[in-house]
């Protein structure tokens, strides 16, 4: 299939190449060009702006940074898509937002479906991130081989607005893992700990989580550098309260995260990388938590 990609983000980017190699067709569009060069050297086309794109392929796949910019291109796309193409939406959106969307794109004869994913921007460059596709079945099915190329575990976890709510889900788990692992690393600094063993020991126990072994090391490298920003993970912890809200369950660790991170945006602006919250710890307490070995980016 031929598909158009708008979003190249660290994600996107990714995952644009992802399906380059799985041997689809692809055309690519981001508001900053610089953002495709190296998508078009491995022989992605560039269109000029997302009506372009929409007008040029079998579906579009979009992966931006907020439910408004996402309805700000679904404007632009829907006039141009052709008959039976499907909307792919990889962006994080509320449910609300998804279901919202997928009127106003079923209304112009566009089916949707969503397809947030979950695992980190080093394992969408390896192909190995995981899809959680919601949508209709069939759909699922007719771009299974897209997911496959771009990811390795695929869960389809039901209609339009599922999906939203598990990636919700897993990020709020992601960054209540963040916060604990700064805490555990600063509590064996100041126990007098050696942190690559501390961090080593702490891999092979019962307290481990994917966010240790991977955020973790970022923290003792000083780099921070995950690829997710700190407004990212307030964005995604507001989806997540306001779920709580609506479902009637108390999320208080939810809550205090998202305390730190607040915090974190005030110190070091929206934009700075979310494993930052850690260094909130070492600024307070005036203790770093570097240790040798440990890599600047993910692989």
């Amino acid at each position: 299939m031929h598909y158009g990609y708008i979003g190249l983000g660290n994600l996107g980017a990714s995952c644009a190449a992802c399906l380059m190699r799985g041997g689809h067709e692809v055309t690519v569009h981001d508001v900053n060009r610089a953002a495709a060069a190296t998508l078009e050297a491995a022989g992605a086309r560039w269109a000029g702006g997302a009506a372009e794109v929409a007008a040029s392929v079998d579906h579009v796949i979009t992966c931006l940074p907020s439910p408004a910019v996402s309805e700000l291109v679904l404007g632009q796309i829907l006039p141009a898509m052709k008959p039976g193409a499907t909307w792919i939406e990889m962006s994080t959106l509320g449910r609300d937002d998804v279901l919202r969307l997928a009127g106003v794109a079923r209304d112009a004869g566009v089916r949707m479906l969503e397809l947030p994913v979950t695992g980190g921007v080093h394992l969408a460059a390896r192909g190995e991130i995981t899809m959680l596709p919601g949508g209709d079945t069939d759909l699922v099915e007719l771009h299974r081989p897209a997911m496959e190329a771009m990811g390795a575990r695929i869960f389809h976890m039901g209609p339009l607005g599922a999906s939203a709510i598990i990636k919700v889900i897993t990020n709020m788990l992601a960054f209540i893992h963040l916060k604990a692992t700064s805490e555990a690393l600063m509590l064996a600094r100041r126990g007098g700990l050696d942190l690559r063993q501390a961090w080593e020991a702490i891999r092979a126990s019962s307290g481990n989580s994917f966010v240790h072994e991977t955020e973790g090391a970022l923290i003792l490298n000083g780099s921070y550098d995950i690829a997710f920003s700190v407004d990212l993970a307030l964005k995604d912890l507001g989806f997540a309260l306001a779920f709580g809200r609506e479902f009637g369950v108390p999320l208080d660790l939810a809550a205090a995260t998202e305390q730190t991170y607040v915090a974190a945006r005030a110190a070091f602006g929206g934009a700075a990388q979310s494993p930052m919250i850690a260094k909130l710890l070492e600024d307070l307490l005036d203790t770093d938590l570097r240790a040798e070995g440990f890599p600047a980016r993910l692989e």
